[in-house]
């Protein structure tokens, strides 16, 4: 019997709703010249992600042929070729992730661009266990992007933005670990008001808490990110009108980005990660860390001058590195988007 021929959904408009809908955006490899007018306009094409500030981070590392290196948050892989194409075929490159949804393809990817298992080793880890990405070995620069993926963001089914309704999952490995709804359930509204203060500086913090957890007295459920976007409105409800709207986008991405890093232990794997750090690098080697909020940037920033002050490292960034005011035009998600570096003693 010969099968029907089904019709793909039609591409609606110049930059479609849907994320499924978006199927030229999520390949990019067949459509270049749509995906590339996209990014011209200032927007990241949805299931890719953008590199920030390649140009800085090349500069610092000085990367050259023969050299061994570790990106230490593989994500869509956009770092790691540029760092492999300074290796020029020599040397070798490890790369972690705990995405095994994304890791995989990225890997993919850069095989059908020639880089395989000869000069690039990917494997599932968290960065918290960098001793244990090539035992024994030191390297000569290490690169981390704490940001979370564009990739990652824009899908609904992850539950990163409130943008979509989706599950309240906010899980960078959707295999293990409770969710984002699941955690809210286990706290209470003490706990909840401080992990917000604590991970995102929330302002609103208390209302924000009590708005969730009268949900739940009522017998509601927050298992979607929609439904927390709208406790979170219903706690600004006192605002004036004509500064509630941008309020509530902020506390949004605050709130999320709060959940996210404790359903994630982010700060937990920061700080093994930052304690490890100069026992895998060369004397001489470098590292380059982008921080996305404060909370990062100042732990960064503490065990950077901590390991100077004890001669651990030799050099290490007084001022913090911005991206340029193109980039962020090109890319908005840059805009937060802090660099610090080191080089081992």
């Amino acid at each position: 019997m010969e099968q029907e021929h089904k019709r793909r959904v039609r591409y609606k408009g110049t930059h479609p709703r849907s994320y499924q809908e978006k199927y030229k955006e999520l390949d990019p490899e067949k459509y270049r010249a749509d995906v590339d007018k996209i990014i011209r306009s200032g927007k990241t094409p949805a299931g890719m992600h953008i590199p920030i500030m390649v140009d800085e981070i090349l500069e610092f590392l000085q990367i050259q042929p023969g050299q061994t290196g570790y990106d230490a948050t593989l994500g869509y892989g956009g770092h790691t070729r540029k760092m492999l194409e300074c290796l020029q075929g020599q040397g070798h490159l490890y790369a972690t992730d705990v995405d095994p949804v994304e890791s995989e393809k990225t890997r993919a990817r850069l095989e059908a661009q020639g880089y395989g298992a000869d000069i690039l080793t990917i494997r599932r880890l968290n960065f918290a266990d960098v001793d244990q990405v090539a035992p024994g070995e030191k390297f000569d620069f290490v690169l981390a992007d704490l940001g979370v993926s564009s990739m990652q963001i824009d899908n609904p089914e992850r539950g990163f933005t409130f943008k979509y309704n989706g599950p309240l999952d906010l899980r960078l490995d959707p295999t293990s670990g409770v969710t984002a709804a699941q955690r809210l359930r286990e706290l209470d509204q003490e706990e909840l008001a401080a992990l917000l203060v604590e991970n995102s500086d929330e302002p609103y913090a208390e209302r924000i808490a009590g708005a969730v957890m009268g949900v739940f007295k009522r017998g509601g459920t927050i298992e979607t990110t929609k439904q927390l976007a709208s406790a979170v409105e219903t706690a600004l409800s006192f605002l004036p009108p004509a500064e509630r709207r941008e309020a509530v986008k902020k506390s949004c991405q605050r709130t999320f980005q709060a959940l996210r890093i404790d359903v994630n232990s982010e700060f937990e794997a920061l700080y093994a990660f930052l304690e490890k750090l100069p026992d895998v690098l060369k004397s001489g080697g470098r590292t380059a860390v982008l921080t996305f909020h404060s909370g990062e940037d100042r732990m960064v920033k503490k065990a950077f001058r901590q390991f100077y002050r004890a001669g651990i490292y030799r050099e290490i960034s007084e001022d913090v590195i911005r991206p340029s005011a193109e980039e962020c035009f090109q890319n908005p998600r840059a805009h937060s988007t802090k660099m610090r570096w080191a080089i081992r003693a």
